[in-house]
């Protein structure tokens, strides 16, 4: 599930400005993979070359700089892996008992 306003940037560019300027400004493709099962909170950024595990949660508003492992949550900007997706298998959002620690 990918919710709304999440922004996956593929492309990347050199910060050194003689390289960019030499080459027109182009910038260069860096795959996101996103594997079967992984949720995306709305407002996450996912960057270059990053690749999602399975099962994997991002928090809303994270910015994803790094890999997510397969079964893990990442939260925060930028983004940190926190816990296994199933250390809670009770939490439900109406009772709003995980720390985020």
């Amino acid at each position: 599930m990918i919710g709304p306003n999440v922004s996956l940037i593929g492309g990347t560019h050199s910060t050194d400005p003689k390289i960019r300027n030499a080459c027109g400004g182009t910038a260069y493709g860096k795959p996101i993979t996103i594997k079967d099962g992984a949720w995306i909170g709305c407002g996450a950024i996912i960057l270059p070359g990053v690749t999602i595990g399975e099962n994997a949660v991002v928090g809303s508003g994270s910015v994803v700089t790094h890999d997510v492992p397969d079964n893990m949550i990442a939260v925060g900007n930028p983004a940190k892996v926190r816990r296994r997706v199933s250390e809670h298998p009770g939490w439900t959002i109406e009772n709003r008992d995980v720390p985020l620690d």
